[in-house]
């Protein structure tokens, strides 16, 4: 593939793979029509995954656990689809994607030309329905066609049943019930259950396709379908979490609708659109700037109301194109504007020329900028640069505006942009829509999708946006002055110097928004000693009392340079899944392959190819000098390897040596070699030893070693647990981590997705991104001390418990306190520590990051988890924590805390830090919540 597929889609792949295997076999023994039901929602790339499920058929497959599928060249496979513009659009994604199909191999079927007795071997076709209808040609005899569609298919049943597959495409679509669909059968049903129909030359019967493979976002009524016939069902699923996961989706819709619609009118939403798509589009232009990434130039799209008589539209165009440019502060240029109406013809709208494209089009004509549509867009089509999309629609027409929204949430670059998470989300607006109208586009949207969007869903109102964006880049404030708990007493009394007559100075609080007072005493000449004897008062919540000047003191965090120092650590964070996706050989070949690709290690490639065939040399000298090889070697040739071979149907070959033995071809022992290449982790290992050890006088030798090595299971587990040692030691480098960490964010995701794909709990490289886009609740309280903050004004409004919110209270009154960190859970930045519980590996994120001054230059990171000690997890989570300060030694302080009352009734925290050895060893040793519970009482301290 041309495609490096994700890890959900490598595990679809080979549930179709093996399940299709099993299909292919068991209808050879039963004759029962089998039946593989895929189902995965949409964008997760059913077509990509397809495609590569067809390659793993015509090339081979190694599932990563020890089964290798052989390959199947003269395999046949028919795509049926109910539109001629999705097969086209699928056609050309599988020979676009795919690297093992040939040119020609794909065919459509067509009315004009196609005729033939049977399917050709190798080759794959694309059918729609709406060409085998009763009114389609191909379904009619006549001077042109010797053979109906259904008599070409009958006779590939019946001589080829052994290697023919049928994918239906949007299976959902035909599986309908009688009632449903007002017909006796669908066409699509016809390959299920078989097709009895008569022509002028009298009664005739299709039987049932041999396998079949249904692909679906939502396979509920195919699979209620299939049950009530005597095929064997096989079901393949992808949750919409995986999907979710992955970051093709774009993160979050977020449809806005105006609160007061006599204040906030269309125009007032219209603004608001254009001021939101701007700002996306200064945000992409320095991400791919940074990135060094392909521009992504997002696109605009406004859809307006049908017209009516000669009016192109009822919305007034020029009205809408004159307001745009004026809250850009510039006119567009021609063909930066277009349209996709009903008619094609070139539009002139506010004294702009406006061209008609094709929807196809926009998504690789970087120069639109902005698309003028009426209804929906083609079935199938996407553009995932249309990130902003404002509708004139009214609420009827709910409809129209979830399809063409449909058609927007793939990400532009099939990922999720880390660093900026502003540009995970698509702004939708609608002026004639309230909250209840807005919950209609929402159902729409899952409707005409077939099934659940992994996208989380959300309408707010203008006035009151429900999602914040927060950024390390806030803006700074015109007082700049220290706040009083990083004062030195130099500074302080420097304040009351310049100040004679003293000074009230109004701060702002650290954890709430209750004005906080520092009070200057006047500092006279005759008094001058006190400045370096006296410490100045502060007051606390004081009333003020009027003074002839006061002066506004807002905290100045430099989260810039916060935020650098934490990412140049390269911290470490895990993450943790339920099972692994790739082997420890498949994992180490990606790894490597990125790490030679980014320019780290170098000579990485013929590095571990030496090894690898080091090994199979050091076989091969075993078997010669303990006189076995020619033995071995003769069985290669005669087919007789000791070990167990399967045919394409999962059945054992007799291997008994009285049966006549066949001697191999060329051709034969060529296979084998493609076969042991692919146990070996297709990385070319067989080449690099034929460049060694080719043999002139015997050209076949270096195919028979690396036959013979991938055929021994022993040389293969020596093979896995060297890729396993080699895994680590890379992985464990702090030097490479460190350069992955400056790399750029494409390459530190994949080396995030091969680590993740290779261990169920890997090691992975804690980092930041300067924006954040959260869910602000508006009980919350404002905090000036937040890492990540709104970019106006620094604040950002939290939520915490109780006693969170006192835990930060006491953190932030520390000398050396700059700032903190709430870590949020199941984010894929955030700081993630695996415990296990109930012989399970989970997920753990500590709730702070506290950020304290270091005491010569930078700053030292402390992890705070404020735990009621009540719950079950608490031995588990404390000895998280204890492992990890055991890990990762840089952190200054590593606590698990309880909260409890003293004799006088106040709250206190006893805390036990786990970076003190004593502590964390005994921690570690600990069997259940009574020695930790000695263990806090003994060590813990309270304040």
């Amino acid at each position: 593939m041309r495609v490096s597929l994700l890890s959900f889609q490598v595990k679809m792949v080979r549930s179709l793979r093996m399940n299709l295997s099993e299909a292919q076999g068991s209808y050879q023994r039963t004759k029962t029509p089998q039946v593989i039901s895929m189902q995965a929602p949409t964008g997760a790339g059913k077509t990509i995954m397809m495609a590569a499920l067809i390659e793993s058929v015509y090339a081979g497959y190694n599932a990563n656990d020890g089964l290798v599928f052989e390959e199947q060249p003269n395999a046949i496979f028919v795509w049926l689809s109910d539109s001629p513009e999705l097969n086209e659009q699928s056609k050309d994604k599988i020979e676009y994607k795919t690297t093992k199909l040939v040119l020609g191999q794909c065919e459509t079927i067509t009315e004009e030309s196609f005729d033939k007795e049977m399917l050709e071997d190798g080759r794959i076709y694309f059918l729609n329905t709406q060409k085998i209808g009763r009114s389609g040609n191909l379904t009619k005899h006549s001077d042109h066609r010797q053979y109906t569609i259904w008599e070409t298919l009958e006779n590939t049943i019946r001589e080829k049943s052994d290697h023919l597959f049928f994918i239906i495409d949007e299976a959902h679509r035909g599986a309908k019930t009688k009632e449903q669909s007002g017909k006796d059968t669908t066409i699509m049903q016809r390959f299920i259950k078989g097709y009895h129909y008569s022509d002028e030359s009298g009664k005739h019967h299709m039987r049932p396709m041999p396998v079949v493979i249904g692909m679906s976002a939502t396979a509920a009524r195919f699979n209620e379908l299939i049950g009530n016939t005597n095929s064997t069902l096989y079901k393949c699923v992808t949750t919409a979490d995986e999907v979710r996961s992955s970051g093709l989706l774009k993160d979050r819709i977020v449809i806005t609708y105006p609160d007061d619609p006599t204040r906030n009118n269309d125009m007032v939403l219209l603004e608001a659109a254009t001021e939101e798509w701007d700002k996306k589009c200064r945000h992409w232009k320095q991400y791919c700037s940074e990135q060094k990434s392909a521009r992504v130039d997002p696109v605009f799209v406004i859809q307006v109301c049908p017209g009516s008589g000669k009016r192109i539209s009822e919305t007034n165009l020029d009205d809408v194109i004159a307001k745009v440019e004026e809250k850009l502060g510039g006119r567009f240029s021609d063909g930066e504007v277009v349209h996709c109406f009903g008619s094609e013809t070139t539009l002139n709208i506010n004294g702009l020329v406006i061209p008609h494209v094709n929807a196809s089009e926009i998504v690789d004509n970087h120069k639109i900028k902005v698309v003028l549509f009426k209804e929906a867009l083609s079935t199938g089509w996407d553009c995932p640069r249309a990130e902003t999309m404002m509708s004139f629609r009214r609420a009827a027409d709910a409809t129209y505006i979830a399809q063409l929204l449909g058609r927007m949430i793939r990400t532009p670059l099939q990922s999720r942009i880390l660093r900026d998470d502003f540009l995970n989300d698509v702004k939708l607006y609608l002026p004639y829509f309230d909250k209840d109208t807005v919950l209609e586009v929402v159902n729409e949207l899952q409707n005409a999708e077939g099934g659940e969007i992994p996208t989380q869903i959300n309408g707010e109102s203008l006035a009151e946006p429900v999602y914040i964006n927060w950024t390390v880049h806030t803006r700074k404030p015109k007082a700049q002055q220290p706040h009083p708990s990083q004062l030195t007493m130099k500074e302080f009394l420097e304040i009351s110097q310049e100040n004679p007559g003293g000074t009230t100075i109004n701060i702002p609080a650290p954890t709430n928004n209750i004005p906080v007072t520092m009070v200057v005493p006047a500092v006279h000449e005759e008094n001058s000693s006190a400045r370096e004897s006296t410490p100045a008062a502060v007051t606390v919540n004081s009333v003020q009392t009027p003074i002839e000047e006061q002066q506004t003191l807002i905290l100045e965090i430099d989260r810039q340079g916060v935020i650098k120092f934490i990412n140049e650590q390269c911290f470490l964070t895990y993450s943790v899944r339920q099972e692994r996706i790739n082997d420890y050989l498949k994992s180490l070949l990606d790894l490597v392959t990125l790490l030679v690709a980014e320019g780290i290690y170098q000579n990485g490639h013929a590095k571990i190819k030496n090894d690898v065939v080091k090994m199979i040399r050091e076989y091969i000298e075993q078997l010669q000098s303990n006189g076995t090889y020619n033995e071995f070697a003769k069985n290669v040739l005669q087919f007789k390897l000791s070990v167990q071979v399967f045919d394409v149907f999962g059945k054992a070959i007799n291997n008994n040596e009285d049966d006549e033995i066949l001697l191999l071809s060329e051709t034969d022992l060529d296979r084998q070699l493609r076969k042991a290449n692919l146990k070996m982790g297709a990385y070319g290992f067989p080449n690099a030893y034929a460049k060694l050890y080719y043999d002139e006088d015997n050209p076949n030798m270096s195919k028979i070693d690396c036959i013979l090595f991938a055929a021994d299971e022993a040389c293969m587990e020596k093979l896995f647990a060297y890729a396993k040692q080699k895994f680590y030691e890379l992985t464990s480098s702090q030097d490479y981590r460190r350069q992955i960490a400056n790399s750029s964010e494409s390459c530190k995701k994949k080396y995030h997705d091969i680590l993740a794909d290779g261990s169920k709990v890997s090691e992975q490289i804690f980092s930041i991104p300067e924006n954040i886009v959260v869910r602000e609740d508006p009980n919350g309280i404002d905090y000036y001390n937040h890492l990540l903050a709104r970019e106006e004004n620094g604040i950002a409004k939290i939520k915490l418990n109780g006693w969170e919110s006192e835990l930060i209270e006491a953190e932030s009154q520390r000398p050396d306190f700059v700032c903190w960190l709430r870590n949020p859970s199941r984010v894929l930045w955030a700081l993630c520590l695996p415990y296990e519980i109930g012989g399970e590996q989970k997920s753990f994120y500590p709730d702070f990051i506290i950020v304290r001054k270091a005491p010569d230059s930078g700053y030292i990171l402390d992890i705070l988890e404020p735990h009621g000690k009540q719950y079950a997890d608490n031995l588990a989570k404390a000895k998280a924590l204890a492992k990890y300060a055991k890990d990762e030694i840089r952190f200054g302080r590593i606590q698990l805390i309880h909260k409890s009352v003293n004799a006088m009734g106040q709250s206190q925290f006893n805390r036990l830090n786990l970076t003190e050895y004593g502590i964390r060893e005994r921690v570690l040793r600990a069997n259940n919540d009574d020695e930790l519970k000695n263990i806090f009482s003994q060590d813990g301290v309270i304040e």
